[in-house]
């Protein structure tokens, strides 16, 4: 199955060059360097500024070409794949922009859109020094606005900002009421280009583990005098536009820890491939081999999930809220437990930095952590959930949630309509949709089984999770009241839940899209439910079940992967065209191997 969002990206990739190439702006070689000297990677910027990856940042509407959250995610996993500085660096110009594209007038999109396009770097204001991510407990305000006729005057430091002193533009949360509150915020769209000059200073960059190169670093105000223009949305509005523009970008990390996940397994993988210990291959070990292949089919499930939760934007907005809380969470925590199993392999290789593969994996080991903790860290968006368990219960009694979205979502030969950012909403009022179509999934795909035996073992574990589905919404009840001091108990009950959502939607994503998706490269992992089989096992076993029981499922999932490596491909539901060749020392491991398991 060609995909076009998968066909774009391919495209990027190619642009970029081979990584393995030092000659190329864009390789990994580049990459370490620039992370040992701590330098942001500006050339690797301007590489894909001419691709023009910063118009996919911008909405239609106001001059760019975002049409499709799903284009977004795979252009984003590319230059994640490679490296995730570069890949938050760069793309954190969106995250700067959305409370406009949410909120704002034609004219700011229009202009901001033009300084996106053009390459001018944008950042979000939010959290302080103190305060982290208590938004209303923000200091960052606007003094005797007599002073500063049509306009305020800021004062006050963020701190922990990504692009704060690169970026010439940004989206300040600011105290617009000294008495605080929900209302007592608004977001002002700050030109430092405009502001005079000793009315802000910047604050010296904040070394970190892992993106070393990326501007982390804050920004003082000291009156400030910003135009009544640069407000978005209506004064008090600031917490709202916030949380709802957090919904769009949560969903978008999604990218940065698939793009990990494919860089992590493919050197894992190509370790293991050439390693030799106990006068065997690793790849020949069977702990070896299970770990490789309970991390595919992680990646896989992950994938999944990502790919439902980036179309839902459009087909399911009023119940972001949700559905970002859950990818937010999941997809870190996930990534981060498959590459900490990964490093097991590797051994001491996996945290030097000469010795193997440029030292690749400590590094996007470093740098993956810090995704789990922008945006919202995995507490924050448990804590989410937990607060929407009276409407989730509720909907899911009811049999309430927008099913027909979640559907739309699954079916990727479905058109996507265009967002409307007005169905935006703080909470899933109805329930989720995703939950609500299990039952109907679940059902699909067993009469399917019915007549094909191969699926039975799949249909088996949907109806298994169908099961702890009910056990975990019955536990959601118990805790429909928490809104403070939430007990670990509710926590633990709330990451039960993003695992059956993320379960649920792998059996609507393959019932609504296995037909077409059986056929071309990535063709095998569809048929006989075979990457759903892997992914509700890997569900399964999280939450406590008993597992599949059957080997040769994770040694066929095995045999995917390493033909996929061997023919240069992405190890993907989708295919991508050719991302990155075998490095010259694995490739000839490889193509042995292949020669000896083929039939």
């Amino acid at each position: 199955m060609e995909h076009p969002p998968y066909r774009l990206a391919g495209d990027l990739d190619r642009f970029l060059g081979d990584p393995n190439d030092p000659r190329e702006t864009f390789s990994y070689a580049r990459c370490a360097e620039l992370d040992e000297k701590e330098e942001f990677p500006a050339d690797i910027c301007r590489r894909l500024q001419e691709w023009g990856l910063s118009g996919y940042y911008v909405p239609v509407q106001h001059g760019g070409q975002l049409s499709d959250y799903e284009q977004l995610l795979q252009l984003t996993r590319v230059v994640a794949r490679r490296d995730l500085t570069a890949a938050i660096g760069h793309g954190k110009t969106y995250l700067g922009g959305v409370c406009v594209w949410i909120a704002g007038s034609a004219e700011q999109g229009e202009r901001l859109g033009a300084d996106i396009k053009a390459g001018v770097p944008v950042s979000l204001g939010l959290t302080e020094r103190a305060h982290g991510s208590d938004l209303l407990a923000g200091e960052v305000r606007v003094d005797d606005t007599a002073a500063a006729p049509g306009g305020w005057l800021v004062s006050g430091e963020k701190w922990l900002i990504n692009n704060a002193t690169r970026g010439s533009v940004l989206s300040l949360l600011t105290r617009t009421d000294p008495v605080g509150g929900p209302r007592g915020f608004s977001v002002l769209l700050v030109d430092k280009r405009e502001l005079e000059e000793g009315s802000y200073r910047h604050l010296p960059k904040v070394h970190t583990h892992g993106i070393r190169g990326a501007d982390i670093s804050g920004i003082t105000f000291d009156g400030a005098r910003v135009p009544r223009r640069s407000l978005v949305g209506a004064e008090g509005g600031g917490a709202e536009i916030v949380i709802k523009a957090l919904q769009l970008t949560r969903t978008m990390c999604a990218s940065l820890s698939l793009g990990a996940g494919d860089h992590g397994l493919r050197i894992a993988l190509d370790f293991a491939e050439e390693r030799e210990l106990y006068g065997r291959r690793m790849i020949d070990l069977p702990k070896a081999r299970g770990t490789l292949a309970a991390a595919a089919a992680d990646l896989l499930l992950n994938e999944a999930l990502a790919l439902v939760a980036s179309r839902a934007v459009h087909t399911q907005t009023a119940e972001m809220s949700l559905t970002a809380a859950v990818s937010k969470y999941l997809l870190p925590s996930g990534t981060e437990a498959v590459l900490g199993e990964l490093r097991g392999l590797l051994g001491a290789r996996a945290f030097l930095k000469d010795v193997y593969a440029d030292g690749r994996f400590q590094k996007v080991e470093r740098d993956h952590r810090i995704v789990g903790l922008f945006d919202g860290n995995t507490l924050v968006n448990l804590n989410s959930l937990v607060n929407q368990f009276r409407s989730l219960v509720r909907g899911h009694r009811r049999g309430t949630g927008d099913s027909e979205g979640a559907v739309a979502a699954y079916d990727l030969g479905a058109p996507l309509p265009p967002l409307d950012p007005s169905r935006l909403s703080l909470v899933a009022r109805r329930g989720g949709g995703v939950i609500a179509g299990l039952a109907a999934s679940v059902d699909a795909i067993v009469r399917r089984a019915a007549g094909e035996p191969a699926l039975r073992p799949a249909a088996a574990a949907a109806e298994r999770l169908l099961a702890v589905t009910a056990e975990v919404h019955a536990e959601m009840e118990t805790h429909q009241g928490v809104l403070s001091d939430v007990p670990p108990a509710a926590f633990e009950t709330a990451r039960r839940y993003t695992l059956c959502y993320a379960g649920a939607a792998c059996i609507g994503l393959w019932v609504h899209s296995a037909e077409r998706a059986a056929h071309g490269a990535t063709g095998p992992l569809w048929r006989d439910g075979l990457w759903l089989r892997a992914a509700l096992d890997r569900v399964l076993v999280r939450l406590g079940k008993p597992g599949d029981g059957d080997p040769q499922l994770y040694e066929e999932l095995l045999a995917h992967l390493r033909t996929a490596r061997t023919d240069g491909r992405l190890f993907s539901l989708l295919p991508q065209g050719e991302p990155e060749p075998p490095a010259p020392e694995t490739a000839g491991a490889l193509a042995g191997e292949n020669e000896r398991t083929s039939c």
